[in-house]
């Protein structure tokens, strides 16, 4: 006959007395996200779901259950999308997300800023916008405004005008679409007609 088994131990179980510790210095006004980002400093490599869990069991007995994080697309999507687009429950997530990460919230006024450029075509902020991405040391968007500074002529012209190459990049899909349909079955000659041919 076996005896008793040994308690399963969790990735968790170290930091919940600092976490007990904390609620309490807190008066129970830390929230969960605060708690994992701590902890995780402090060498935590689980995800926030345990945690909610452990958090509504022992702390919030009687609160109402914890809820889920966002997922990665919904956060991108609240961060891409107008403000102006979003309902009002999204709304108050990504503003929640924003208060908790510093660097999402640094993120999302880059990406609405260089939005508003493209929308507005007004290329002149450009030189400002490289510059407070650089110092915002967030790797793919320094990655991003260290390439439009390579080609920095070139981006501020299509900031600053209404010429595009949209035609020139819809008529080059439209050949391409052809040759593929063909499966390489088809001549020069063949291909030739097609594409004078096709409306």
């Amino acid at each position: 006959m076996k005896g008793p088994q040994a308690p399963r131990t969790v990735k968790l179980d170290p930091y919940k007395p600092y976490m007990l510790r904390r609620w309490e210095e807190t008066g129970g006004k830390v929230s969960g996200m605060a708690l994992l980002g701590e902890i995780t400093a402090r060498g935590y490599r689980g995800g926030y779901t345990q945690l909610a869990t452990w958090k509504q069991r022992e702390l919030l007995p009687d609160g109402p259950p914890p809820s889920l994080p966002p997922t990665v697309r919904e956060a991108t999507d609240w961060l891409t999308r107008h403000p102006d687009g979003l309902t009002a429950d999204d709304a108050i997530r990504r503003k929640a997300l924003l208060a908790h990460c510093p660097e999402l919230d640094t993120t999302a006024h880059l990406v609405t800023t260089f939005a508003e450029m493209l929308t507005l075509l007004d290329g002149d902020r450009l030189s400002e916008w490289i510059t407070e991405a650089k110092a915002a040391s967030l790797p793919g968007i320094s990655t991003f405004a260290n390439g439009l500074n390579s080609d920095y002529l070139a981006v501020h012209a299509g900031l600053n005008t209404h010429w595009n190459s949209g035609h020139v990049e819809g008529a080059v899909n439209r050949i391409k679409m052809i040759k593929r349909q063909m499966y390489g079955r088809a001549g020069f000659s063949l291909l030739r007609k097609r594409v004078l041919l096709a409306p």
